[in-house]
Formats: C-alpha cells, sequence, structure tokens
C-alpha cells in the first residue's frame, strides 16, 4: 500500500484549503471543466452556481447565483453563468454543482473559480 499523502491546511492560509474532491487535484483545464459539464447534463442533473467569500466557504452555507439551471442542457450556458458570476464577485469562490433531482443530493460539486490569494 501506497503512502496517503497529508494536505497541510491551516485556516490562517487560505491558498492551503481544499474544497471538494478536484481541489486536492491540478486545476482542470478548460476542457476537463466542459466534460465536466457534460456529465451533469449527462445525468440529467440540474446545473447550477454558488459563490462565497473565503472566509465563509468552510462554514456556512454558499449563495445561490440564480436560480438553478432547470433543464439546460447547453454546455455553454452554463459555463456562461459561472463566468457572470465570477465577473460579478471577483473576489469569492465560485462553485459548479450537479443537483440529483431523484435522490435530492449534489451528485457533482467543484470549484470552478477560487478566489485570488
Amino acid at each position: 500500500m501506497s503512502e496517503m499523502q497529508d494536505y497541510k491546511s491551516k485556516l490562517s492560509d487560505p491558498s492551503s484549503r481544499r474544497f471538494e474532491t478536484f481541489s486536492y487535484l491540478p486545476a482542470l483545464t478548460e476542457e476537463e471543466i466542459r466534460k465536466q459539464v457534460q456529465y451533469i447534463v449527462d445525468q440529467g442533473w440540474q446545473p447550477a452556481v454558488e459563490h462565497t467569500e473565503p472566509e465563509n466557504a468552510m462554514d456556512q452555507f454558499w449563495y445561490m447565483w440564480k436560480l438553478p439551471m432547470f433543464g439546460e442542457t447547453d454546455i455553454d450556458t452554463v459555463l456562461a453563468e459561472a463566468k457572470k458570476c465570477h465577473d460579478a464577485y471577483p473576489e469569492h469562490h465560485v462553485k459548479l454543482i450537479g443537483y440529483d433531482w431523484k435522490r435530492q443530493v449534489q451528485g457533482l460539486a467543484f470549484v470552478i473559480y477560487r478566489a485570488p490569494e
């Protein structure tokens, strides 16, 4: 069995904090992000965008950007909404979510834009 890596996170160091599974990996490319949005759409999940201040990311609910995009299947439309949220709140983290309406859970969630350090 290989060694487990310890990700050193500190409240005093915002750049060390991890959010959702993908934040432990190298940053996703544009194409990889598009594939994740395609996965959300292929599952029939509802895309949604949330945002929050970095200091509140760990202990509070994130703000919803508009309503979830019920029935949206166009990847460019989903990504454009995430970009609009980022443009409106450049100092916030912006997260993309795929809501599984059948199970009433988030099927996928990842930070698509991180606040500047």
